[in-house]
């Protein structure tokens, strides 16, 4: 028993080593091409109103409650939710808006865990058709880097970020 509780002590010791040793920053990035110009994607993405439409995680919460807050677009436009487990708890607002190639924003989570990240949309013509760059970032504290050696966030994240894209193209190719 004792050589047991020896051996599970030391994979403890040596998974949260391992873990110790993840990177202290994430970033999680997809890009999809749009046969429209930069202009009406941004016009999307600049109005937080709008996002529901085409967002992930509106669909995996339908029933999630939205505050708006700040102007309707642009710097400062903010966006609070509060959702099931899918979506959590949370709240994001413009930083920066640059027509029509850019938009930052402040991405904090307080449910299912507290996070501060940052998140933008880069928009590069490319012809007649537009390339759409999500890109999201931020801190990796040591609970998370235990939650980042058992999840691989980038596909966890990805996938989410990949439906998104898929469903504003649908959306902006259509009007």
């Amino acid at each position: 028993m004792e050589t047991f509780l020896f051996l599970l002590l030391l994979a403890v010791a040596a998974f949260l080593f391992i873990a110790s040793r993840k990177p202290d920053t994430f970033s999680v990035q997809r890009s999809a091409v749009m046969k429209v110009p930069p202009d009406k994607i941004f016009a999307q993405l600049n109005d937080l109103h709008l996002w529901n439409v085409w967002s992930p995680w509106a669909k995996k919460d339908p029933a999630m409650k939205l505050e708006y807050s700040g102007p309707r677009s642009g710097v400062g436009a903010a966006q609070a939710w509060d959702g099931n487990k899918n979506v959590g708890k949370g709240r994001m607002e413009i930083s920066s808006s640059t027509p029509p190639s850019k938009i930052s924003y402040n991405l904090n989570f307080e449910k299912p865990m507290r996070a501060n990240n940052q998140a933008e949309f880069t928009l590069t013509p490319e012809g007649s058709d537009t390339r759409v760059k999500w890109v999201m970032s931020g801190p990796v504290s040591f609970p998370a880097k235990i939650m980042h050696s058992l999840f691989d966030m980038d596909k966890m994240i990805g996938k989410d970020f990949e439906a998104g894209l898929a469903n504003l193209r649908a959306i902006v190719e259509k009007s």
